[in-house]
């Protein structure tokens, strides 16, 4: 479990018990556009409230599973972006619907499920633990699914809301892959360009003696990938957030 990941896993449960303690709470914490003015914390405090035991665990289960990889992948910092900024931007979009209540994770929980599939798109896993798909088409068939409630289907759902979530993780994942240091102008003192620094021989005698058996089956799953592209391509094959990764997992303790 990674710390974001069990935080968030942690807020929502915590503020779903509440719920059930103070029902009221939910009028309060929901996202209803119009009267955003009058509300302004409900674009952030709509992600932690849910509609019901079955809306919370979906979620949460969806989080716990694909969560943990995305935060090892990215980084803490840059997976609480990712998860808020989905979110909001999944507030963004419920401006479409201005007089509905919204309220749920989904969202957010969405923009990790495409960080997972952006990097593991091969990877499948079971509806409803039976049917197998690969995560690229099942992002594929959430797009369309939530395209498609927009015309009626499944009523009760917030489709704009998934699909904001969507397009927000999708824009925060370019951006973080394609900034690159810009070159000077003309007549400008050069700006230094950092190369990632070499690994060193140690590096590897470590990364040997990550305590695999400790990881999260995903976590154990990214590690052997990256030693085995070690032992096809050598060392310097790594990319800085891989090197990175790796540093992460061997400073891991039980």
């Amino acid at each position: 479990m990674t710390p974001w990941v069990k935080r968030l896993l942690i807020a929502n449960v915590g503020i779903f018990l509440l719920q059930l303690a103070f029902p009221e709470l939910t009028g309060m914490l929901a996202l209803v556009p119009a009267r955003v003015l009058s509300t302004p914390w409900s674009p952030l405090t709509y992600m932690f409230i849910h509609g019901g035991f079955w809306h919370i665990l979906f979620n949460m289960i969806v989080l716990y599973f694909f969560g943990p990889r995305v935060e090892e992948r990215l980084g803490s910092n840059r997976f609480i972006a990712l998860y808020l900024i989905a979110g909001f931007t999944g507030a963004l979009f419920s401006a479409f619907t201005p007089y509905v209540a919204i309220l749920g994770a989904s969202g957010a929980v969405l923009g990790v499920e495409l960080a997972y599939a952006r990097y593991w798109p091969l990877d499948r896993v079971y509806i409803y633990g039976v049917l197998p798909i690969q995560m690229r088409w099942l992002i594929v068939l959430t797009v369309v699914m939530s395209i498609a409630g927009l015309g009626g289907f499944e009523p009760g759902i917030a489709h704009y809301a998934h699909l904001g979530g969507l397009l927000g993780a999708a824009i925060f994942l370019y951006v973080i892959e394609h900034t690159r240091a810009r070159p000077a102008k003309s007549g400008v003192v050069r700006a230094e360009v950092r190369q990632p620094p070499a690994p060193r021989g140690d590096d590897m005698k470590r990364w040997a003696t990550i305590p695999r058996g400790e990881l999260h089956e995903i976590n154990r799953h990214e590690v052997d990938r990256l030693l085995d592209k070690i032992s096809l391509k050598g060392i310097n094959s790594l990319t800085p957030s891989e090197r990175a990764a790796l540093d992460r997992f061997s400073k891991q303790k039980s």
